[in-house]
Order: C-alpha cells, then sequence, then structure tokens
C-alpha cells in the first residue's frame, strides 16, 4: 500500500517578518506616544501632526540605517570567518580534520565512519570550508542583498506603523480630540499586531496581543501625563 506523502509546511519568511516587526513595533508605539504628550502638552492639532511627521521621517531613516548597519556586520563577520577557515584548512588541515571528527563524534557517528566522512570531505575544500563554517562555528551564509532589504523593510514598516497613531489628527479640531480617536485606533491596531506577532513566533496570540497593547499604552500615558505636569 503506498505511503501517503507527507507535506511538511514551513514559514520561509523569518527574516522579512522579523523586520516588519522591529520596524512596525517602534512605529506604532514612538510616534504615539509623542502624539499623546504632545497632546497633554495642550499643543495645537498642527503641531502635533508636524512634530509627529519628523518624527516618523527620522525614526524611519533611524531604524532603516539600523537595520542596515546590522546586516551588514552579518556579513563581514561572516567574511572575516570565512577567510580565517580557509587560511586553517591550507595551513592546518590535520587540526580541521580532527575538530571534523569531534563535530561527527558529537552527532554519535562511530570512529571508523568517521574517517571515512572526513577523509572524502577533505577532497573537496569548499564542502569542507563550507561544513566548517555551518558546524563548527554555527554560521550560516549571509544573503548579501539582505543589508539593504532590511532597511527598507524597517523603514516603511516604521512609517505605516507612525502614520496610524498620527492620522486621527489630520481629521480634528483639537490635539484631546485628536488623541481620543488615536488612542482607539492605536490600541485596536496594537492588539492585532500583537496577536498576529505573537503567531509568528509561536508565542500565546492572546497574551501576546495584550502584552503589545499594554505597552504601547503604557508609553503614551506616560508621555501624556508627564507633559501635562511640565506644562502646569
Amino acid at each position: 500500500m503506498p505511503e501517503t506523502p507527507h507535506n511538511e509546511s514551513h514559514f520561509l519568511g523569518s527574516a522579512l517578518v522579523t523586520d516588519i516587526v522591529i520596524g512596525m513595533s517602534d512605529g506604532l508605539t514612538v510616534p504615539f506616544a509623542l502624539a499623546a504628550g504632545l497632546s497633554g502638552a495642550g499643543i495645537s492639532t498642527h503641531t502635533v501632526v508636524t512634530a509627529g511627521l519628523a518624527e516618523i521621517a527620522a525614526g524611519s531613516i533611524a531604524m532603516g540605517l539600523g537595520g542596515y548597519l546590522a546586516g551588514r556586520t552579518e556579513i563581514d563577520h561572516y567574511n572575516a570567518e570565512l577567510k580565517r577557515e580557509e587560511w586553517e584548512v591550507d595551513n592546518l588541515p590535520e587540526r580541521e580534520k580532527q575538530e571534523v571528527r569531534e563535530i561527527f563524534a558529537d552527532m554519535g557517528i562511530s570512529p571508523a565512519t568517521q574517517e571515512l566522512v572526513v577523509e572524502e570531505m577533505s577532497k573537496d575544500k569548499q564542502k569542507w570550508i563550507d561544513f566548517m563554517m555551518r558546524y563548527e562555528l554555527g554560521l550560516e551564509k549571509p544573503d548579501a542583498k539582505r543589508a539593504t532589504r532590511s532597511a527598507m523593510n524597517i523603514g516603511l514598516s516604521y512609517i505605516v506603523g507612525g502614520l496610524v497613531p498620527l492620522t486621527p489628527y489630520f481629521f480634528t479640531d483639537t490635539a484631546f480630540d485628536g488623541l481620543k480617536y488615536s488612542a482607539i485606533v492605536t490600541v485596536c491596531c496594537l492588539l492585532v499586531f500583537g496577536y498576529f506577532k505573537a503567531r509568528f513566533t509561536g508565542q500565546n496570540p492572546v497574551q501576546g496581543a495584550i502584552r503589545v497593547a499594554i505597552i504601547g499604552s503604557v508609553a503614551a500615558t506616560a508621555a501624556f501625563l508627564i507633559a501635562g505636569v511640565l506644562n502646569k
């Protein structure tokens, strides 16, 4: 009787999701807190909008640049370790072979099989180096375009997230009215965002939604109260 094919479903967009989570979480929270603080200070709606747009622009650039630098650091680190591993394979082949044996020994491979695999692997220098990079150092070759894509993903996610708490201010006459609608819209978005963030990261979705909403709300409330106290 033929076996039923087993199809495994894996989520492959982890890098994209990570970027979106980083950008969106700060984009929803920071401009929301800023707008709440300015509203608490009794500043006009126009000023809140102007300051909010300026913050979104600056924040998206800063966050995007941070993502780019993180991506470049990963690439530079990998290349540096790759050069070191290439030198060791060329100049210290016996030591590198012993390290391969130790890796297979940890996997429970018998000594006889270790010798066969080591000798076969040592015939192909590139595969040997790739093996050492992955199993000795735990490094996967990074995507050369990852840094640029990460910067764009994080920056755009920050802009999208930042416009959520700021948009209600475009349609209200007073900053306080804008804050009320902004709070409703932003908290709802934080709940949705937290829910899907938790699902993608394997956490409890409901707890994740509540946690993210509380963090954003506390930040905005603190900013509003502090601004109100300082403005007295």
